[in-house]
């Protein structure tokens, strides 16, 4: 590889952490902006080698910032080239990731593709009477492609079960909900407005209290937020599709005969019933189920529903969604049946 004038039309150069092509590991290394190219280099003793390991061309290129498809980083943007090979580079920050991918997109300011909806100023404000908050909730809330929850530590309080506010702006942009940042946090405030998200900890629920309508909900990573959540019960339940048994989002394939221990929490608006494995200590749940339009109902106790095998000790009561997906779930007590079944209906 050539050798490069050290500082010969350079926009902008730092740290970023780069995968691999073929071995798909992460490397830090030095990058090197010019106006056509990304150049990358290693950095070993203070200093960066004298010949670069890399080019990615930048003409015509697509960035994809944030770039969330990376559960573990969440400081990912992709670039991809007009030869539609892609590259993957982290960030120490979300300023830092953001800076990169504007002094890229800047380079071709009018290829459309090639917009960063990371953190573009003085755009059009989101017209929210297009858009559905309920939906855009139940996106959130998907236990696949929705919002991450996590655990923080805010001024020594510790916080589970929650996401920072720049994290809710990553992801509205990244799914596509909102074009950019500033759309993104008029959406978010319209959803904190309605209370289907609430702050928690001192530095969000200050701004609530405290800031400008519009400056209610925080893009920070030191802001937290959570959902609504309402009340947590632990009872065995079982998934039953057409009287025969589904395959089992806990075990991700595998035919689940047996009846599971799971730990349920309900929540409204929009209407879900999620449900974690108490074994485990994660806070990520293992499956969910849509409440809306659903029917619920009490089982006798005197017999045993077609589909249902294993032990069954009563309390039955069975949940039965939009799309036909049958659930039994079995709860400790008769009253604390009756209880859930009075409480999903009225999210029903």
């Amino acid at each position: 590889m050539g050798t490069e004038s050290e500082n010969n039309g350079v926009l902008k150069e730092g740290f970023l952490v780069k995968r691999g092509h073929v071995v798909q590991n992460w490397k830090v290394r030095w990058f090197v902006l010019k106006s056509d190219r990304l150049l990358y280099y290693k950095y070993e003793g203070g200093k960066r080698d004298s010949c670069h390991r890399g080019t990615i061309p930048l003409s015509d290129c697509k960035i994809t910032c944030p770039y969330l498809d990376y559960e573990n980083r969440p400081l990912v943007m992709k670039l991809q080239t007009s030869t539609s090979e892609e590259h993957f580079l982290e960030a120490c920050t979300r300023e830092e990731r953001d800076e990169w991918a504007a002094a890229v997109q800047n380079l071709n300011p009018h290829d459309a593709q090639t917009t960063s909806p990371s953190q573009v100023k003085g755009s059009t404000s989101l017209q929210l009477h297009n858009v559905s908050l309920s939906q855009v909730v139940d996106s959130m809330y998907d236990v696949h492609t929705g919002i991450r929850l996590c655990s923080h530590v805010e001024q020594c309080s510790s916080y589970t079960n929650c996401f920072s506010g720049s994290a809710v702006v990553d992801w509205l942009v990244f799914n596509k909900l909102a074009l950019t940042r500033v759309e993104a946090v008029t959406l978010a405030s319209a959803l904190l407005d309605e209370a289907s998200l609430r702050p928690i900890g001192i530095r969000s629920a200050d701004a609530l209290r405290n800031a400008a309508l519009g400056e209610q909900f925080l893009d920070d990573s030191t802001a937290l937020y959570c959902f609504v959540s309402f009340k947590s019960l632990l009872c065995k339940s079982r998934e039953v599709s057409h009287s025969t048994i589904i395959r089992s989002f806990e075990l991700k394939g595998h035919k689940v005969k047996n009846w599971k221990v799971r730990l349920f929490v309900l929540r409204a608006e929009p209407g879900f019933l999620h449900y974690y494995d108490p074994s485990k200590d994660d806070i990520t749940p293992v499956g969910s189920i849509s409440l809306r339009g659903c029917l619920v109902s009490a089982l006798d106790d005197n017999g045993i529903p077609s589909g249902i095998k294993g032990k069954v000790q009563g309390n039955l009561f069975k949940i039965i969604t939009q799309m036909d997906t049958h659930y039994y779930i079995q709860a400790p007590t008769h009253a604390e049946r009756m209880d859930w079944i009075q409480a999903i209906r009225q999210l029903t």
